[in-house]
């Protein structure tokens, strides 16, 4: 071995993931290294670019990362010395999407993918880095452990659990594939799947598979005269196949293809090749796959010229939460995505009313309430808004304010186009009462708060849970010291929370059964918002205002943060926040099967099991209960 090579060799090992491979091994991909100088500012790849036959290792100086967001270019990461980098190419047909550029002068180790792509094949701990850290769109998973070498997936980054979300995403595949059999002739399927626009055909032996043939083998094998067009099919076939189940996530198609570097998976009823097909997967349809996820949604949304594109993009989050809770990953996790998607879709809707109207004449906060607020809306459940805009002199109050209604109209009927159906109470800003200044806000609250009594019938709990979708953050944390501000030895206000969070109808009766809806179109339902929901979110918004906890408004964080800042109550706390993900995940289930809003559970389609699981969740309530007539004086309003 040259010395260069050994040189290459040397520094490689130091570094994760080469740390895995023996010097032979690492000696053999050294001598087909090609050794890079990038002068400062130098660009090795950038947007948009394709890609590469290699990807690369910093030898030494700093490479910079950056994608383009928002028409501005974002630094996304700083590549040192052992960082690897430049991996699309690993897991991706379409082109860079991000730039890396040489913030200063470097030396790159280009590494060739055809050279490498063995060692990943046969490493187990190898695929296992390159795979977890493409997937999860994160540094070096070792870094906690590791001072030195980061990995980086050349995709966008949003977060972690968008990220973790697009891992565990369900795939869609042709479910219809061409099958043939060994016997089956070569012009003949050609035909086929050219009548059927498919790329792709399944060779099968008593119904089970045994190859494929692609365009890449009719090209290759056939168009290049090997084999004659009259050949069998089994003649051309690639085989063995790769078979995959049914609810195969994107990240494990990818580490499959890449593992026996194919370009076609065969999905199979218990994912053997001793099973029944019942699809294909292609490449194609991992790079579709990518297109839905949250990222891209985001992305989407800003890029909407109007409510039909926003409404099929609604339509497409319902998809991907259903898959997401198929694939049992953590509704908080699914939550947060969810909230994040239709704050964005919110703020669109905002933003395209504004561009009809005119630019506001004042700054302004349009806060989503309710269930929006708490970022708990996985269905596409009623809108509950408000609107709050600076305070200007008494001369301009009227035409500020009749602005600022037309907005809230406007919005509200794009938010209703995109599937948000009005609020039936009028909570919205379109409403004369919820569009007002921030004064005219600030005496609103401090009159729900000090004499909440006289106020009762227009006080609604669901103020107290807000969220920014879009304009003057500094508006929304006024109202919020407003509230604080009133919260303290406010033991009135705290009556009039804790009787109220008390007066929802109980879940089950005397005897634990369930108690139904005696009439009305859902009679003999279960009503799981109200009976069983509500309570909890009634329950954890109370005691967060009490403990003065500001900045998490989502039920199930509100008792983990509880558990934290009263301990002696913790277990009740966390068994009420586990209740609560159990209790939303049927509420959810139910209204994606029923394309509804989940509020009324039918008992009679629930298995013996998910019985006994929703009664269960059912059993910290009444803690809760109890610790809300302890904790609070409840008097006045009883």
């Amino acid at each position: 071995m040259n010395t260069i090579a050994e040189h290459i060799a040397d520094f490689l090992k130091k570094y994760p993931p080469f740390d895995n491979l023996n010097f032979q091994e690492l000696s053999e991909i050294a001598t087909s290294i090609r050794v890079i100088n990038l002068e400062k500012h130098k660009i090795l790849f950038k947007i948009n670019d394709v890609l590469h036959d290699s990807f690369y290792v910093v030898a030494s100086g700093v490479i910079n990362l950056s994608v383009i967001a928002d028409a501005e270019e974002t630094l996304l990461n700083k590549c040192f010395e052992g960082d690897v980098f430049g991996l699309r190419p690993f897991f991706a047909k379409n082109n860079y999407m991000m730039t890396a550029k040489a913030r200063e002068e470097s030396i790159i180790y280009a590494i060739p993918i055809a050279t490498f792509r063995p060692f990943v094949a046969n490493n187990s701990k190898v695929l296992d880095f390159l795979l977890h850290s493409f997937a999860l769109n994160t540094s070096n998973p070792n870094d906690k452990e590791n001072l030195y070498g980061k990995l980086i997936s050349d995709n966008v980054y949003y977060s972690d659990q968008q990220s973790e979300m697009q891992y565990f995403q369900s795939l869609s595949y042709n479910v219809t594939p061409l099958i043939a059999t060994v016997s089956s002739i070569v012009q003949e399927m050609a035909q086929l799947m050219t009548n059927a626009n498919t790329n792709s055909v399944v060779v099968c032996e008593n119904n089970y598979p045994i190859g494929f043939v692609t365009n890449t083998d009719m090209c290759f094998k056939i168009a290049s005269g090997r084999f004659p067009i009259s050949a069998t099919i089994d003649k051309i076939m690639s085989s063995p196949v790769v078979t995959v189940v049914e609810n195969v996530s994107l990240a494990e198609a990818q580490l499959l293809m890449l593992k026996y570097n194919v370009t076609h998976l065969c999905v199979t009823q218990d994912g053997t090749d001793k099973s029944e097909v019942k699809g294909v997967i292609s490449e194609h349809d991992l790079i579709v796959a990518q297109a839905s996820n949250p990222g891209v949604l985001i992305k989407e949304i800003k890029r909407s010229q109007s409510p039909k594109d926003l409404r099929l993009i609604r339509e497409r989050l319902t998809e991907l939460i259903q898959k997401s809770i198929h694939k049992n990953i953590p509704l908080s996790h699914v939550n947060n995505i969810a909230s994040e998607i239709n704050l964005a879709i919110i703020k669109r809707s905002v933003e395209l009313s504004i561009l009809d109207l005119g630019s506001p004449p004042v700054r302004f906060a349009w806060l989503s309430i309710g269930s929006q607020g708490r970022k708990e809306q996985l269905l596409p459940t009623d809108q509950d808004s408000i609107l709050i805009f600076e305070d200007v002199t008494a001369d301009k109050y009227r035409d500020v304010k009749e602005y600022f209604l037309k907005l809230g109209k406007r919005t509200t009927s794009i938010l209703e186009k995109i599937g948000y159906e009005p609020c039936p109470n009028g909570h919205m800003a379109s409403n004369m009462l919820w569009c007002k200044s921030l004064t005219d806000w600030t005496k609103q609250y401090n009159n729900w708060m000090n004499t909440p009594g006289e106020n009762s019938n227009e006080l609604s709990s669901i103020f107290f849970d807000f969220e920014i979708a879009f304009g003057e953050q500094k508006i929304e944390e006024a109202i919020e010291n407003v509230i604080f501000n009133n919260v303290k030895n406010n033991a009135l206000f705290f009556d009039f929370l804790g009787n109220d969070a008390l007066r929802k109808n109980s879940a089950l009766s005397f005897f634990k059964n369930f108690i139904v809806e005696e009439e009305g179109i859902n009679k003999n339902k279960f009503d799981i918002k109200t009976r069983a929901l509500l309570p909890l979110i009634d329950g954890a918004r109370l005691f967060s205002l009490s403990h003065n906890i500001r900045g998490v408004n989502n039920t199930y964080l509100r008792f983990k943060q509880l558990a934290i800042v009263d301990p002696r109550n913790s277990e009740i706390y966390l068994n009420c926040a586990e209740a609560f993900l159990t209790l939303s995940k049927f509420r959810t289930l139910e209204g994606l099967t029923n394309d509804n809003s989940g509020q009324y559970i039918n008992l009679q389609e629930l298995s013996k099991v998910d019985k006994e699981n929703l009664k269960n969740a059912l059993a910290p309530m009444k803690e809760l209960e109890e610790l809300i007539k302890t904790k609070f004086q409840l008097t006045q309003f009883s």
